[in-house]
């Protein structure tokens, strides 16, 4: 089994080396698609050092910034392994859980599965009361539309089989996509898991993203995603956003 790990990468020069380090780590096969969303620092040098470095690792560029929703649709486009896992590139999530999260597929019980924070992992950190209620809010709005008794539709570790990804075309652009992504995997009546996972939330001050506009966002995209019609690609999925280059240096 082949694992596709999309890493959508906006400004994150201080962690990025080191979660591709230890994506790297993990004792799997496996390809690492880091997709750079336009950022401003060094990020888009490291990626070019890391794929040099490594042959597991592909880069895909964004010339100008589109959001979380445009990388992971750009990466997910490219993937060529069996399952796919999605991964942050700060160091909040920890690729030591991949274990965990595999599982359920690998036993032949899931096709997707979700890591959740909420539900006792190894450790937590324990910080933004606030941004925890969000988490759970928006969880239970997405339920109440999906029928889904997840308990964390927000975590950013979402791993799914190849074909599930390939039934599936992302059209937010923003923080949007989690909800988006949640409504169409309920869609499509496959098989969810939930698993505990560790996690290690960063602050604002250490370059946190997501605020209170991204909340309302996302509340819309609840609706818009599970309650309204939308069209469903027939292949594989063919995401709006392209990778404006695909091998640098």
């Amino acid at each position: 089994m082949k694992l596709s790990i999309v890493i959508p990468v906006y400004n994150e020069e201080a962690t990025l080396r080191a979660i591709v380090e230890r994506v790297l780590a993990t004792p799997f096969e496996k390809e690492l698609l880091l997709v750079d969303d336009g950022s401003r620092d060094r990020s888009r040098e490291i990626m070019a050092e890391l794929q040099r470095e490594h042959p597991q690792v592909r880069c895909l560029y964004h010339e100008r910034n589109r959001g979380k929703g445009a990388a992971l649709s750009s990466g997910f486009r490219e993937v060529q392994g069996d399952v796919v896992i999605i991964q942050d590139a700060d160091l909040e999530y920890d690729p030591n859980d991949y274990a965990a999260l595999l599982r359920p597929i690998l036993e032949g019980k899931a096709d997707v599965v979700y890591g959740s924070r909420f539900l006792g992992g190894a450790y937590a950190r324990v910080h933004l009361f606030w941004h925890y209620v969000g988490n759970r809010m928006l969880t239970l709005a997405s339920n109440m539309f999906t029928n889904l008794n997840l308990t964390d539709m927000e975590t950013c570790y979402k791993v799914m089989r190849r074909d599930v990804v390939e039934r599936i075309e992302i059209r937010s652009r923003t923080f949007a996509v989690e909800p988006e992504l949640t409504a169409k995997i309920a869609r499509l009546r496959v098989r969810v898991y939930e698993v505990p996972i560790s996690y290690a939330g960063r602050d604002y001050s250490e370059g946190k993203k997501i605020g209170l506009k991204d909340a309302f966002i996302a509340l819309w995209a609840i609706v818009r995603w599970s309650a309204l019609p939308y069209a469903k690609p027939s292949g594989r999925a063919r995401g709006a956003s392209t990778a404006a280059g695909r091998a640098q240096g």
